[in-house]
């Protein structure tokens, strides 16, 4: 999506000229969108994206709280450790004199949307300290709605938001635009650079002035990359020397390759959280850490046994272990795991947003999290394009399917003690859910034997199930002890209804 793309307004009544008939119909679709009338037009796409997703993080479009990330004593220690911090000069060479000019404020995000640095005219910044739009506060979509920084964070793109196209009243008397700043190494969003003004100053230009701001600033910090690579290869090719032939290669800090001898094919980017990584090729090589960045060496050409993944999704309390080290989880991390363990082929970043997200899913969210758990797994646990598990994945949801299409309910039932991801709102995930606990369910119904059934009764999926003891009601011998409890269950599970 470029700045052309997003800066255009359909409703748009030529800013330039008149701002305030704008500014009218503008608050007329606005006030129309979120009553459910007619509006007199539509909003724009990404505006009416925009606040549907604000409004799906409960934003309230009529009172303002932006929060207080970093308190003003905390805000220069965070600011001078940001990767920002050192393309500030030119920043500041660019928008800072034309804000002084035009009554605008220049404003630095992190990739929260955390405002980090604001500069301007002082009695512009004295209109813009009671709306919190100053250090130290959060400006994401989910924390203060449609705005120019959180939302050019939202679709990591270039954004213009006009006067009432920001969701929150409050800064409907200011027009801002923002562009999103990548870190060369990575790829990762390092944040946002953003110029507002009130109503009447900002010029539908400035988008394009912002958005080649940001594309110089990303310049200027692959430059210092690889200035600093220069110095990285310049301390560390001794190390590579002294392999006397042996494969192996430099990383950086981050894992990415500088060099590399008698390597063939080899990713540009190898996890360092671990000692051992598993190459495209199967070999297995080592990790060594030099003073600064690492050696890559290969020991050995033959075949390595790929590492096993454990996986314990059933329930509300998911865990995953990787040879052995228990794996750190989020939810989200947790989902991933689960989709690439159901999809053994992989899946790509857009295929994982639509699973995890339905329609709404954005790509980039999902790569960053997929970049931080490839760093928890290793690389030889997992790869990119798509992406696909590499280690021998043992989940408790897979033998449970691995059971029933065997046959063996009882095994089935005895490896399901829970539905899947209990507190997971992933579109795939909770189909997921449901077909598995609707594929026990049925099997166990369709068993001749009571035993496999009171077992199913025993477990979160069934213990509410009034048919699961209906039949066991009917099935179980007067004599034998656990039909008193399932009468006793049954009546009171219909006294419930």
């Amino acid at each position: 999506m470029d700045a052309e793309t997003v800066n255009t307004a359909p409703t748009a009544l030529h800013l330039a000229s008149d701002p305030m008939a704008q500014f009218e119909v503008l608050q007329q679709v606005r006030e129309a969108t979120l009553s459910g009338s007619r509006a007199p037009v539509s909003p724009r796409p990404v505006i009416h994206e925009s606040w549907q997703r604000s409004l799906a993080a409960h934003i309230d479009p009529d009172d303002f709280r932006p929060p207080i990330v970093y308190a003003p004593d905390e805000v220069a220690d965070v600011r001078d450790a940001h990767p920002l911090h050192a393309v500030l000069p030119t920043l500041r060479e660019l928008l800072g004199s034309i804000a002084d000019e035009s009554r605008h404020v220049m404003i630095v995000t992190d990739a929260d949307g955390t405002i980090l640095w604001r500069e301007g005219p002082a009695s512009l910044c004295s209109q813009a300290d009671p709306v919190g739009l100053c250090e130290g506060t959060g400006w994401s979509e989910r924390a203060i709605g449609t705005n120019a920084m959180g939302t050019a964070l939202a679709l990591d793109a270039p954004v213009q938001i006009y006067s009432a196209e920001h969701l929150v009243r409050t800064y409907h008397g200011w027009t801002c635009a923002a562009a999103p700043i990548h870190d060369p190494d990575t790829g990762d969003l390092l944040g946002a650079i953003d110029v507002s003004g009130l109503l009447d100053t900002l010029h539908p230009a400035t988008i394009s002035l912002v958005n080649a701001t940001a594309q110089l600033a990303e310049s200027h910090l692959r430059r210092r990359m690889e200035w600093l690579d220069g110095q990285l290869l310049t301390k560390n090719m001794p190390h590579l020397a002294r392999l006397r032939g042996e494969p192996g290669a430099l990383l950086t800090p981050t894992g990415r390759v500088i060099a590399a001898d008698r390597l063939g094919r080899l990713p540009k980017r190898v996890a360092v959280d671990a000692d051992r990584v598993l190459l495209d090729d199967d070999l297995e090589a080592h990790v060594e850490p030099l003073p600064e960045g690492y050696l890559l060496r290969v020991r050995s050409t033959t075949a390595t046994r790929r590492p096993t993944l454990e996986l314990s999704f059933l329930g509300d309390n998911p865990a995953a272990v990787i040879n052995g080290r228990e794996l750190p989880l989020t939810l989200r991390r947790a989902e991933i795991l689960a989709l690439l363990a159901l999809h053994p082929s992989g899946l790509t970043a857009e295929q994982l947003a639509f699973q995890l997200y339905g329609d709404d899913g954005n790509p980039t969210t999902v790569r960053a999290e997929i970049h931080r758990l490839r760093g928890q797994l290793g690389g030889d646990a997992m790869r990119a394009k798509p992406y696909q598990l590499r280690a021998e994945v043992d989940a408790d949801f897979l033998r449970v399917r691995a059971a029933l299409n065997s046959g063996d309910v009882a095994a089935a039932v005895a490896a399901c003690p829970a539905p899947l991801l209990n507190r997971s709102d992933a579109p795939a995930i909770r189909a997921e859910r449901e077909q598995l606990v609707a594929a026990v369910r049925a099997a166990v119904l369709g068993h001749p034997g009571p035993d496999v059934l009171w077992a199913f009764a025993q477990s979160e999926t069934g213990r509410d199930d009034v048919e699961v003891f209906e039949h066991l009601t009917r099935r179980l011998p007067a004599a034998d002890p656990r039909r008193a409890v399932a009468t006793a269950r049954l009546e009171w599970l219909l006294g419930e209804d």
